[in-house]
């Protein structure tokens, strides 16, 4: 009965998989075609666009569009592998093959003591419901990274400190894995190190391999508030009452561009500033750090810059998704009903791109609903996440100098404990406590 059950519990998420993404194909593929603008233009046009540029040698210095980090090119040259097929089928095939390899972790990850598999099936279920973009954008390759970083940091922290440092410089976001990671103890120390020489040494090997490696700095600066994001609902109720402000492509996105639009901007950058500071105090006032602090520190991290973005992409759900599926595989974690609520935000956010986009932009009042809906639920998450991290790091005693843990114990238990390392560890209670701090 238990190899019934083990063979169910791989078999009936593979299954899910399988349907899933079949869907998702015939619809990249253009066999079953959605409501709206075409996604895969941005893979057909854009992508094939600058891997014709990057063939040559350099990166895309004449297009502003051009805002990724140097290993982008990587994801953007990766078709070249599939010669035998079309750019744009090449692409879709290898983010299949790296949703698959993702699926794979997640099942793996599900078997370990203290996991679940339930991280499984939020990567399925999240992936589907945003639907053909996901196929459409390198972001899932990023999301695979950042996963497979979080998992590795408890038993191999240099591999994780290389996966950190390379999805940062595939799409900088996944730096903030490195929010909840402790400073003091040799695996800590590994991590650290491996991630910061990672990070200079691919840096400055792009930059040495082709001009215009770091042009992503400015190319960024001049972005204006895009049409998803928060900010915006400022500009689509105000457009109901005579705002003469417009929607224009801009950067690479539909911004709003007119009169107060810089205003609510430095509105958005003020409020990632203060995410900033909380997360800065969070640390500061943390006192224990269990297995699951790592994965819900990036998730919280994450989840504040992207809802707090002046630019909130699709694509971009993936990146949530993507942690909040390691979150719920840790069984010590708190964040199953933030990460629910990630759900409901992606699966919204396939109605309102590519279905209802035309309406988006337009401002029509069911529209903007149903975006207010969408932002509100990633607010919601945002601050339940931001609850349940401080809460599940307060702890009883006195907060220690340093955060402990993340990817193991100080001190020279560290070198000779015999129990097997855990993807946040916990900090020792004072001897006043009398025992050993459990794991959430």
């Amino acid at each position: 009965m238990s190899s019934i059950s083990r063979a169910r519990g791989v078999w009936l998420p593979v299954a899910a998989w399988a349907v899933t993404r079949a869907v998702v194909l015939l619809c990249v593929l253009r066999v079953l075609v959605l409501p709206g603008p075409d996604v895969t233009t941005d893979v057909s046009v854009i992508y094939h666009g600058w891997f014709e540029v990057l063939r040559t040698g350099t990166f895309p210095l004449a297009d502003v569009t051009w805002q990724y980090p140097p290993a982008a090119a990587l994801a953007v040259l990766s078709p070249g592998l599939l010669p035998f097929l079309d750019y744009a089928p090449a692409f879709f095939t290898l983010i299949l093959v790296t949703d698959a390899a993702a699926l794979a972790l997640f099942l793996r990850a599900g078997r370990r003591p203290g996991h679940r598999p339930a991280g499984a099936w939020v990567w399925i279920a999240g992936v589907a419901l945003l639907g053909p973009t996901a196929y459409a954008r390198y972001d899932l390759m990023v999301a695979a990274v950042a996963a497979a970083a979080l998992f590795a940091a408890a038993r191999r922290p240099r591999v994780a400190g290389a996966l950190v440092a390379f999805g940062a410089l595939l799409k900088v976001w996944p730096v903030l894995l490195l929010t909840g990671a402790a400073v003091r103890g040799r695996r800590a120390r590994a991590l650290w190190r491996s991630a910061a020489g990672t990070a200079a040494g691919l840096t400055l090997l792009f930059v040495a391999a082709a001009p215009g490696a770091l042009a992503f700095l400015t190319f960024q600066r001049d972005r204006g508030t895009e049409v998803e994001s928060l900010g915006a609902l400022v500009f689509h109720i105000a457009r109901q009452y005579g705002w003469d402000g417009q929607v224009l492509l801009h950067y690479g996105s539909l911004e709003f561009l007119g009169p107060g639009v810089g205003l609510v901007s430095t509105v958005a950058l003020t409020l990632s500033l203060a995410a900033v500071g909380w997360l800065f105090l969070w640390r500061v006032r943390a006192r224990e750090f269990g297995p699951a602090t790592l994965s819900e520190a990036a998730f919280t991290a994450t989840l504040l810059f992207t809802t707090t973005s002046r630019v909130i992409s699709p694509q971009y759900m993936l990146w949530l998704v993507g942690l909040a599926a390691v979150c719920v595989t840790v069984r010590a974690g708190r964040q199953t009903l933030p990460a629910v609520l990630v759900l409901l935000a992606t699966g919204i956010t396939q109605l309102e791109f590519p279905v209802w986009f035309a309406h988006i932009v337009a401002s029509d009042p069911p529209a903007v609903a149903l975006l207010a809906v969408r932002n509100g639920l990633l607010v919601a998450a945002s601050l339940l996440a931001c609850r349940r991290l401080w809460v599940s790091t307060r702890g009883d005693g006195p907060a220690p100098l340093e955060p402990v843990g993340v990817v193991g114990a100080r001190g020279p238990a560290d070198e000779t404990s015999a129990a097997p390392p855990q993807l946040t560890g916990s900090a020792p209670r004072t001897p006043a406590d009398g025992a050993p701090s459990p794991g959430r």
